[in-house]
């Protein structure tokens, strides 16, 4: 247990409001922090840092945020997972889902609640919301840099997301505090725990980006394992639309040969899965040995049958993904995946800012990753 060092002096009093769609992993930071803290500020033993705020929805769809504990001069952290759609709530008798439009309105009405009296306000959404909708071609919405311009001016002092689809969306608003993080240490580290007999060299393994799109990602990775790194090419059909998407005709493959070599394909997401598994099929095709995806966000939009499929199939051996969204019991539950715990790396952030100190080390753990990646070499060389 690590107690509070007291040379260090907190921005102000630490307060964290996990929204209903954060409970989990807002009961888990905290946890952490408490662990990491060991007592609170004035020696004695603290139960939480938590601040409960219940989210009201009145029978027609309307709702509201209200605050049980004042929060002045307090440094709050505002937890909201825009992706949980197991949120519910009774909308003229019928029970409706939340979407992301109603988790974002109600970290709005939470920094309204604060209504100034907070000393900071940070809002952690790891899923950033409408990430997919970060640039304007022809007339259309531009939901991001807008839905981050109204939190700034609602008073938001800094936002923290994860693996952002295009970090330059900060840009709508530069006179505010934005960090795009990502969780590769510790996916990294997870997958190197659980596959205990993967041998990470370039001869048997190699990194595959799912699309162009993710090739600065798969680069990234192999840098840090220290293997090949290949690229499948979506060739689309431009003159249909089918469900807001030009429909892939063919992945075609660049990059070394994959025969005999297990396989990471990294990537953002996974919503359908239905690319990530297309490719799957074509790296069996060429005789790849296991296959494994790893993700920041695992949506699983169409559910898990064809993630099934595959597993019995051989097609896929496990999927790596995050808790930085909602995961349903039957993703949890599936033997084929594998939650990376990301609670503990929230509780650090918060920790180090709450002192003023910087994330750096955070930001970038690279240094940390090849570390992590040349003991394992290590431990299997004298295995």
């Amino acid at each position: 247990m690590k107690l509070n060092n007291p040379g260090r002096i907190p921005f102000g009093e630490l307060g964290i409001i996990a929204l209903e769609s954060c409970k989990d992993l807002g009961d888990s930071v905290d946890l952490q922090l408490l662990e990491r803290r060991g007592e609170g500020a004035d020696g004695s033993e603290r139960e939480s840092y938590l601040i409960t705020a219940n989210e009201i929805r009145f029978s027609n769809g309307e709702g509201k945020v209200s605050l049980k504990e004042t929060i002045r001069g307090k440094d709050i952290y505002i937890l909201c997972d825009v992706g949980n759609y197991s949120c519910t709530y009774n909308l003229y008798g019928i029970q409706n889902h939340k979407g992301p439009d109603e988790h974002f309105q109600d970290i709005k009405r939470t920094v309204s609640a604060l209504a100034g009296k907070a000393r900071r306000i940070t809002v952690i959404m790891p899923l950033l919301y409408e990430s997919r909708q970060h640039k304007r071609k022809g007339r259309e919405s531009l939901d991001c840099a807008i839905a981050l311009q109204e939190l700034e001016h609602l008073g938001v002092d800094s936002i923290l997301t994860f693996d952002a689809h295009d970090p330059t969306v900060q840009n709508a608003i530069p006179l505010i505090g934005f960090e795009s993080l990502y969780p590769t240490y510790d996916i990294i580290k997870t997958l190197i725990d659980a596959e205990k007999n993967l041998t990470i060299n370039k001869s048997n393994m190699i990194v595959i980006s799912p699309d162009t799109g993710a090739m600065d990602r798969a680069i990234y990775y192999s840098n840090m394992l220290g293997v090949d790194v290949g690229m499948f090419y979506k060739r689309r059909d431009y003159s249909k639309v089918v469900n807001g998407k030009n429909p892939i005709v063919q992945h075609e493959y660049i990059g070394s040969d994959v025969e005999g070599k297990d396989v990471l394909i990294v990537d953002d997401m996974i919503a359908s899965g239905d690319s990530m598994l297309d490719i799957a099929k074509e790296l069996k095709a060429r005789n790849a040995n296991n296959i494994y995806c790893a993700v920041t966000f695992g949506l699983f939009t169409e559910g898990t049958r064809k993630f099934d499929e595959y597993y019995q199939k051989g097609l896929i051996k496990k999927v790596y993904s995050t808790n930085l969204t909602y995961v349903s019991d039957d993703v949890k539950n599936a033997e084929w995946f594998k939650c990376v715990d990301m609670s503990h790396f929230i509780a650090e952030m918060i920790d180090m800012l709450n002192y003023d100190e910087s994330i750096h080390p955070l930001v970038d753990a690279t240094e940390n990753t090849k570390r992590l990646v040349a003991d394992c070499k290590v431990a299997s060389d004298q295995v």
